[in-house]
């Protein structure tokens, strides 16, 4: 007697695989190293990192470091379901398998960890600098990227469930920073 759910799952993860490898097919004729958009991809990758190179604040390496990996990981589970629901995608990617690898490693994370330490060496209002942030990627960044067909939206999708994403997101990073530097004291 065969166990019919595992079987299933076993054709789901077969039909996943030929789907991820039509993907990287797909990379491989129209978003690879000869395509512009892939350069600009490049770009959207290296560029903010050389950024926090020269301007992070070495006093605050760990918080704001710690707060950017927080970033990090809330966009990039949080991207990966939104693609992998069909929300959203991304026709080109810096690495086929990573769909939005240079927005959620690099990009957002280092504007909201720039955003951050400004407002604390500033004493700024986190929240309002944070949530101009989540405007200006969620409402000029993102149509840019969509206009440019680098990013695509599907079932309903729009640029105000983005910015509320990216509003949830830093509220996250900021509680579990928040959380973290609580237990350290303690």
């Amino acid at each position: 007697m065969q166990n019919t759910g595992i079987d299933t799952f076993d054709t789901l993860v077969r039909q996943k695989k030929e789907l991820t490898n039509s993907l990287i097919d797909y990379w491989k004729d129209y978003s690879d190293f000869s395509t512009w958009q892939f350069w600009l991809i490049v770009a959207m990758f290296l560029v903010p990192l050389i950024i926090l190179y020269f301007k992070i604040d070495k006093n605050k390496i760990f918080l704001i470091g710690f707060y950017g990996y927080s970033i990090h990981m809330a966009f990039a589970y949080i991207d990966i379901s939104g693609i992998n629901l069909g929300f959203w995608n991304y026709p080109y990617k810096l690495i086929p398998a990573l769909p939005s690898f240079s927005l959620d490693s690099s990009l957002v994370p280092v504007t909201f960890m720039l955003v951050y330490q400004w407002t604390l060496n500033h004493k700024k209002n986190f929240y309002i600098y944070s949530t101009i942030a989540a405007i200006i990627f969620a409402f000029i960044f993102k149509p840019i990227l969509a206009s440019a067909n680098l990013f695509r939206m599907y079932d309903g999708t729009n640029f105000f469930h983005l910015f509320l994403i990216y509003v949830f997101v830093f509220l996250i990073a900021k509680f579990l920073t928040n959380l973290f530097l609580k237990l350290h004291k303690s």
